[in-house]
């Protein structure tokens, strides 16, 4: 197994991913709290392109970028298997994980944003919500049986999503607009098995209540 560290912060879903692979695989790992006001020497040194989190340190040798540390996990170490072994199903994986990665953005910002630029916001983030909520039509999940790479991709999703509307008053995602992507996440937050990986809600919720109070009006 070698020597394995984790360079996070422990409010990132981009952290909690990495986290979240190496328990499944039941991988002993230290990890190291970054501040990202003050970024350690380490983590300047491991990822000198991007300079954040997470870093995967694994015998001395730094791997970047959250979903790729969690294929680099997957191949690397014994354990339960993360991405399906079919390929068809593992290229799908592929594509809506890059997909969500690719579209998280827009519906962060439909919370952070204010007035017109909020707006447009909020209808591109409606857009991507369709998009997922037509995918889980008539199914339980994005790919195969079991919770896996995708559903480790959407933890943003998943939790963050639901903390950041009651955080700030904006409802984002309804039964009523959007039925099979809030069943996806009801059956996300409720699995016994994912509660094991998934960060509290309530120190979350503390959190960016507090940066939400904090932040100019």
């Amino acid at each position: 197994m070698g020597d394995v560290k984790l360079l996070g912060l422990w409010y990132s879903p981009f952290s909690h991913r990495v986290e979240w692979a190496l328990k499944i695989k039941g991988i002993e790992y230290e990890y190291i709290e970054d501040d990202l006001h003050n970024k350690s020497s380490l983590l300047l040194e491991s990822n000198p392109i991007h300079k954040k989190v997470p870093v995967l340190i694994h015998n001395g040798k730094p791997i970047c970028e959250s979903m790729v540390i969690v294929e680099y996990i997957d191949e690397t170490f014994e354990g339960p298997s993360i991405l399906p072994k079919d390929p068809y199903d593992r290229a799908i994986a592929r594509f809506w994980a890059k997909f969500i990665d690719d579209k998280m953005a827009p519906i962060g910002k439909s919370f952070f944003l204010k007035g017109e630029e909020q707006e447009k916001a909020k209808e591109e983030a409606y857009e991507i919500l369709k998009i997922l909520d037509n995918e889980l039509k008539d199914k339980k999940l994005f790919v195969g049986d079991k919770f896996g790479f995708v559903d480790i991709a959407a933890n943003f999703l998943g939790i963050w999503v639901g903390v950041f509307e009651e955080a700030f008053g904006e409802v984002l995602a309804t039964k009523e607009k959007f039925p099979n992507f809030c069943a996806w996440r009801d059956e996300y937050i409720n699995c016994s098995e994912n509660k094991e990986y998934l960060p509290l809600r309530n120190e979350l919720l503390i959190h960016f209540k507090a940066r939400f109070q904090a932040a100019p009006k």
